[in-house]
């Protein structure tokens, strides 16, 4: 036993019933994909649902690139996509619509749902985004100050504008809603508006009267905003903000999402913007903890974006912690902002948000990363893989999850008091806890932990059998009486459910190889929680064969079987049971793993490199990186940065616009480093204060140093690249300039260092 071992007791009491009818949903003639939304979750087909959205911008990517980017969403567990569409990107100039390329609405659409996507579209008029205005076009703006009209509200002549956009958007979506057999279920309008419900309710009816019909209304919900009862408000949480002040350390919006608690507003996401725009933001005060909608995330931060003031480092284990206690706390749809990054689009003037279009903030001009699973140019990160994980569960097991509700044990900010929750139907659920929170403010670990939980039949289930010591910088999803067939119940386990298949629907081994494991059981896998031995026990006397043995024994007055397993978790560490094969993990294999297919053809990968599933020939693509070699290295030039200004309403740092004293770069790439590359990025290891990359007179990307590498995409401008070469000009990094960057990074010395730039090799393997 754990010396100064504590139990920590919860009572769970059933869900009440659900209330129906609320929303106007509108139908479709398959009452297989009908689609409601009750006061707890949403149903589809009649059955309770899980959906998992990952904003992705078409506009924002190269068209060659979605099937790529959609296809690795997919592989990533998500469910739907959700985009913005930027008026100004759609109507440059009044009257002239452009719809083809990187524009073409409906063909991004389409490619989704050859992946087996559904799609939210977002449709403005105003959207944020940090884009130009909001992405209003510039000739809007000027118009509407040249006759005094008011945006963002029913003044007929800007809803007449807004008429002539939504027509043309929406004959692009004909014959794609989910009610004529579509992957579209879902619009929202507007963005971030939150004081205007009667023009929210307007841009509804406007849209309905010109033909479009999806089953899903939303508006964001967060900032306290008044959302008229015919919208479905959603929801924002980030780990941290770009958005905030150079002086804070850690917004104060940020905490309490690294604590289990059913409040569902963010104060912070968009405050600085709310003020700039002079919104009333008195209703802000009022933070939802109960509602008569789901709770839903539509904007829960995948990423961080930089700007010049302020240049957060979000971790992967930062966003997957955050979402895994989202989930604690109710969520009963995951919705990430952004799941795949892009790049700015080159017009006259910038089309990124900026302080000289009235923002507090500058961001880069042509960078739109995000620090996403998914980088701007295609790059793995950690947290895909770690969200992927999170995925595959709530696939799995997401139709019963969405039906409970959450009873919270502990977690309030005092750093020493336990963090946890359950998740329960009131006779069985899902026990969440956590010792995570983000570096710099990070959580002890809590020693000597036994978690007892009493459902509504009155029966007690502690887990662990034996008290344990929860690591620091941790987070878990235990199984609480779960059933693993009809006639076995895993009474509590230590351990994660990653995902189950049918026996008829299991392969597994690495992509292309071979079967294994007895046909005739169902799969579950698992997952240990790192630094807690693994621990399975099984309700009554049951035979344990396989890498593990079986301890009939007496807990919580109950007869039960202890597994004990028998050498380290892996693919190679299976568990016979009756009826059912388990598959119990270590977290780096968990990582690795991937479940690819639909229905009885669903099958597992374990692949070190990412992998998705070819829509049109059903093969494995994978993409794998390679340094292909370097180009610079250890070089610290003198450099010189012009006078710093502020600007903008907050009074900001404004970014640089003299490059002058700029230390200039000329790696020579070599025209060979091109052949059959799939993608070719040159990766900058350094240190600086901004950074722009040039290939004759274009700007093809830029970079807010904030700790993390420089990804160069020269795939596109190959041609460019051997006529005009390739020019890096960085200004200078001066730690006393009063820029905000992670304590990790904060005693960088000052100048110009470049340690390395490497070419980076992305290859493409298909059928493997």
């Amino acid at each position: 036993m754990v010396p100064s071992a504590e139990t920590h007791h919860l009572r769970i009491q059933p869900p009440g019933p659900v209330q129906r009818g609320r929303l106007r949903v509108t139908g479709t003639s398959d009452p297989a994909e009908s689609i409601e939304v009750t006061s707890r979750y949403v149903e589809r087909g009649g059955t309770p649902w899980f959906p998992i959205t990952g904003e992705i911008h078409y506009s924002r990517l190269p068209r060659h690139r979605w099937n790529e980017t959609l296809g690795l969403a997919r592989a990533g567990g998500l469910t739907s996509v959700a985009c913005y569409v930027f008026w100004r990107h759609h109507e440059p100039s009044p009257g002239t619509f452009q719809w083809t390329d990187n524009l073409d609405l409906r063909g991004f659409i389409e490619a989704a749902a050859a992946h087996g996507l559904d799609v939210i579209v977002r449709l403005g008029p105003w959207s944020h985004g940090e884009a130009r205005h909001g992405g209003f076009p510039d000739w809007l703006i000027d118009w509407a100050q040249e006759h005094t009209v008011a945006l963002r509200t029913d003044d007929p002549a800007y809803l007449e504008r807004v008429r002539a956009l939504y027509r043309e958007t929406i004959a692009q979506l004909r014959g794609l809603t989910h009610a004529e057999g579509g992957p579209i279920i879902g619009a929202q309008v507007e963005n971030e508006l939150y004081d205007q419900p009667e023009h929210l309710t307007t841009l509804r009816r406007m849209a309905e009267e010109l033909g479009l019909e999806v089953p899903l209304w939303t508006a964001t919900g967060w900032g306290g905003a008044q959302v008229p009862e015919t919208l479905l408000p959603v929801y924002s949480a980030y780990a941290d903000g770009f958005w905030a002040d150079a002086q804070t350390d850690w917004p104060h919006f940020a905490a309490p999402h690294y604590q289990f608690d059913e409040t569902r507003d963010d104060l912070g996401t968009g405050a600085d913007v709310r003020a700039a725009l002079g919104a009333d933001d008195d209703a802000s005060e009022a933070a939802v903890r109960t509602s008569p909608t789901p709770f839903i995330t539509c904007e829960m931060g995948g990423g961080m974006h930089v700007a010049y003031h302020r240049r957060p480092r979000v971790t992967g284990r930062d966003i997957a912690a955050l979402a895994a206690l989202k989930i604690g706390s109710g969520s009963a749809w995951q919705g990430y902002y952004m799941y795949a990054g892009g790049t700015q689009r080159e017009v006259l003037g910038g089309d990124q948000e900026s302080q000289a279009t009235g923002y507090p903030n500058d961001v880069p001009q042509r960078s739109y990363d995000f620090a996403a699973p998914i980088g701007e140019h295609g790059q793995i990160r950690e947290h895909y893989h770690l969200l992927r994980r999170q995925h595959l569960w709530l696939q799995a097991e997401g139709s019963r999850l969405a039906t409970m509700t959450t009873t919270v044990g502990g977690g309030s900010g005092a750093p020493g008091e336990p963090r946890w929750a359950v998740r329960s139907d009131g006779y069985s659920g899902w026990l969440f806890a956590s010792t995570y929170q983000p570096a710099r403010v990070g959580l002890p670990p809590q020693q000597g932990v036994q978690f007892a939980v009493t459902f509504d039949d009155g029966e007690t289930v502690t887990v662990p059998s034996r008290a344990v010591d929860i690591p620091a910088g941790t987070w878990f999803t235990w199984p609480l009486r779960y059933r693993l067939t009809d006639d076995l119940v895993l009474r509590s386990a230590t351990c994660q459910v990653v995902t189950r298949l049918s026996r008829r629907a299991r392969q597994a081994g690495t992509p292309g190889g071979g079967q294994t494991g007895d046909p005739g059981r169902d799969v579950v896998v698992l997952c240990a929680t790192a630094g807690i031995p693994p621990e399975l026990v099984l309700t009554g006397h049951v035979p344990v064969g396989g890498c593990a043995r079986g301890v009939h024994t007496e807990h919580d007055g109950v007869e039960v079987t202890v597994v004990h397993v028998g050498g380290e978790p892996g693919a190679q560490c299976r568990i016979q049971l009756p009826g059912v094969e388990v598959i119990l993990l270590d977290e780096a294999t968990a990582d690795r793993l991937y479940v690819l297919g639909e229905g009885q053809q669903r099958r597992l990968h374990f692949s070190a490199d990412p992998v998705y599933l070819d829509p049109q020939t059903g093969e494995v693509v994978r993409l794998s990186q390679r340094k292909d070699s370097r180009v610079l290295s250890d070089l610290h030039p003198e450099a010189t940065a012009g006078v710093p200004r502020t600007g903008g309403p907050a009074d900001r740092l404004t970014a640089p616009d003299d490059y002058s004293g700029a230390a200039v770069f000329c790696p020579e790439i070599p025209p060979e480093a091109f052949g059959g590359a799939h993608r070719l990025l040159l990766r900058v290891e350094a240190s600086f204060d901004v950074g722009r990359a040039w290939v004759g007179d274009r700007l093809i990307s830029d970079h807010f140093w904030h700790g993390r590498v420089w990804d160069i995409d020269l795939t596109d401008v190959q041609q460019q690249v051997a006529e005009h070469g390739l020019r890096l000009e960085l200004l200078p990094w001066d730690p006393d300039l009063g820029v905000w960057v992670d304590p990790a990074v904060r005693d960088t010395p000052a100048g110009v260092h470049l340690r390395a730039a490497d070419l980076i090799r992305v290859e493409r393997t298909v059928g493997v």
